[in-house]
């Protein structure tokens, strides 16, 4: 989440984007099969109608708006192959299952020992959340949905999520303590609950303001928000609890 950029416009959701941090003993993967899918990322990326140069690359993942993951080897979702270019919204095959929403177990890095309260807090913005099934839980053993590490992602970007994959939340959160230590606590929280809002599908509010392609407004919770929590370029300086429209999108998804 970068700084200094402006915040204005809808509460949106996107598209899924990352497979399950706890899966282990999965298949290797041959190095061809894993070249290919890498390409079926990317395709699948442009598609949504990201263009290229907003596209960034390294070895594992591809990252979009600064701050939202798109793992190389993520499962692309099947889709109906028909441009974009006309609506906002990806579909509600994006959105975690009951089952996912109503336990996502989050694991804990040690790099992220010093910020626990400030995790703890993001927790209860997300669980406090009238009418709604997203209930979120830290759990300390081999078995959890989305593993939220410590990163050094470069001067101005404060942190990254992921968006969810077949049902279940995304499943990598990177927060850059170097660049959010001096802020204060209400903003080091508000980091990780908008990184929390990406795994759960949450755009970022003010896309269309931002400069960023497409995105769907929640159905019955139109207008602008510039109280929004998903708002993003404002690391530092922008909302630090959710807001009423914020609490109604999240209730309208997740009911």
């Amino acid at each position: 989440m970068s700084k200094n950029i402006k915040s204005l416009a809808i509460l949106a959701l996107a598209v899924t984007m990352i497979t399950a941090c706890s899966k282990s003993n999965q298949t290797p993967v041959v190095p061809q099969l894993q070249q290919d899918n890498s390409k079926q990322v990317l395709a699948y990326i442009q598609h949504l109608g990201f263009p290229a140069s907003s596209i960034q690359e390294n070895k594992n993942e591809y990252i979009v708006e600064e701050d939202i993951l798109f793992p190389k080897n993520m499962k692309v979702p099947v889709d109906d192959g028909k441009p974009k270019t006309e609506q906002y919204y990806t579909g509600a095959s994006t959105l975690l299952t009951l089952a996912n929403s109503m336990n996502i177990r989050l694991k804990v890095d040690p790099s992220m020992n010093s910020m626990m309260a400030e995790i703890n807090s993001a927790i209860n913005q997300w669980n406090t959340v009238p009418a709604t099934s997203i209930h979120w839980t830290i759990v300390t053993g081999t078995s959890y949905d989305v593993y939220i590490q410590n990163a050094n992602l470069g001067s101005g970007i404060c942190g990254q999520g992921t968006f969810p994959s077949g049902g279940a939340a995304g499943g990598l959160i990177r927060i850059n303590i170097a660049q959010i230590a001096g802020n204060s606590f209400a903003q080091r929280q508000r980091t990780i609950t908008h990184e929390m809002g990406h795994c759960i599908s949450f755009r970022h509010t003010n896309w269309a303001a931002i400069g960023e392609p497409f995105a769907a407004a929640v159905p019955g919770v139109g207008g602008t928000d510039a109280s929004s929590i998903m708002n993003g370029g404002q690391c530092g300086s922008g909302a630090t609890v959710l807001s009423t429209k914020d609490k109604q999108a999240t209730s309208a998804l997740y009911p």
